[in-house]
Order: C-alpha cells, then sequence, then structure tokens
C-alpha cells in the first residue's frame, strides 16, 4: 500500500513548534514556488540549486538566475536563502551511464534523483541541517514514491531527517503554475538533461 506523503508532511508540520532549518534541493525556480510559499511558514529554507544533470550550459545558468530572482522577489514568514553548487555534469554522466536510452521517468531518472538527493543529504547533515527534501515531487512527471523512498533511505545513512512530500497534492502544481505566471518565471519544456532534452524535441515535432 502507497503512503499518502502529504499527510505525513501535514504530521510533521502540525507537530514544529518553531522554525527548524530545512535545505530545499531545487530543480527550477517554477518547481519551487508553491513548495516555497508554502514551507516558508513552517521553516527556515536554505535552497540547494545543484542539478549536474542540466544541459546545455546557458540552460543551467538561466535556471539558477530565475531561481535567485524568485527568492529575492517572494514574501516568505521565515527567511529564505540560496546555495548554487555548480560542479558541471560529470557527476551525472558517471552516474547513468549505460542508461543513456532508458525512456524519461525509468531507471535513468531514479539514478539522477538519488544522485541531487544524497548531494542534498549530505550537505544538510554537513552543515547543521534539520531536514533535507526536494521539490522534485510538484511536478506529476516525476515518481514521488521513488523519491521519497531514496529519501527515507538516505536520513538513515546521514544524520538529518527528511521531510516527506508530494507537493503536486492539494493543487500544488496548479499553483506553482500560477506562481510562475505571476512572477513572471522561465518554465522549461523538458527535464534538464540531453536525454529528456530529445524527448521533449520529438513530442514538439510530432505535434506539427
Amino acid at each position: 500500500m502507497k503512503k499518502n506523503y502529504q499527510i505525513e508532511l501535514e504530521k510533521i508540520l502540525n507537530g514544529l513548534s518553531d522554525a527548524p532549518k530545512l535545505l530545499l534541493h531545487s530543480c527550477c525556480a517554477p518547481c519551487s514556488s508553491y513548495c516555497l510559499e508554502y514551507l516558508s511558514q513552517y521553516f527556515e529554507i536554505t535552497v540547494l540549486y545543484y542539478n549536474p544533470n542540466i544541459s546545455p550550459r546557458e540552460e543551467f545558468l538561466k535556471r539558477a538566475e530565475e531561481q535567485r530572482r524568485l527568492i529575492s522577489e517572494l514574501p516568505a514568514k521565515n527567511p529564505i536563502s540560496l546555495v548554487t553548487d555548480d560542479g558541471g555534469t560529470r557527476e551525472f554522466y558517471e552516474a547513468v551511464k549505460g542508461l543513456e536510452n532508458v525512456p524519461e521517468g525509468g531507471e535513468r531518472c531514479f539514478k539522477c534523483y538519488r544522485l541531487r538527493l544524497e548531494h542534498a543529504a549530505k550537505y544538510a547533515a554537513e552543515n547543521g541541517f534539520d531536514y533535507f527534501c526536494t521539490t522534485l515531487s510538484i511536478s506529476p512527471l516525476k515518481n514521488a514514491q521513488k523519491l521519497n523512498e531514496i529519501g527515507e533511505t538516505l536520513s538513515e545513512i546521514y544524520p538529518v531527517k527528511f521531510l516527506p512530500s508530494d507537493f503536486k497534492k492539494k493543487g500544488g502544481y496548479l499553483r506553482s503554475i500560477e506562481l510562475s505566471r505571476e512572477y513572471g518565471l522561465y518554465r522549461q519544456n523538458y527535464c534538464g538533461c540531453e536525454f529528456s532534452r530529445r524527448e521533449a524535441e520529438v513530442r514538439e515535432r510530432g505535434k506539427k
């Protein structure tokens, strides 16, 4: 039986009496918009923009700048700061070697989830955060079950708690679209890696 991760999250939020420190991994500003609006009511948040999957380079930088701009403009009850980790794409290609032709949503994506979440867990543990989490579960195209399973596993390896989530629930994905329009955020048409970009290009050609 699958867990309802939104209910799991609400149980934790309802039990908080102060504003713990949360490290929130973010893939892009649009996906983070609702997550930040929602979670900043409860946490002091540091956004970790760590996405070695994103290519080309110009795309990585554009998304990073939009993330910075959103944080500077979004009203929040508790402080929100940003850490950008730009180590290039080598780690991603090493992690998904041999899975280049697997369709989006399969094992290659799961390896990418693990890569980014483990980096977040390690950073959170080393820098005294109370929780870590990711914005990825807001996307209808992402496997929230797998994301949460990975996060729970990592919380047993690194001394930091994982914050469960399925941010698309309760209208979260639709609210992210509204906020993207409100702030004029750049919304890309592919997840980030060159493989997802190719699939997006094929889809677009099929519409013509």
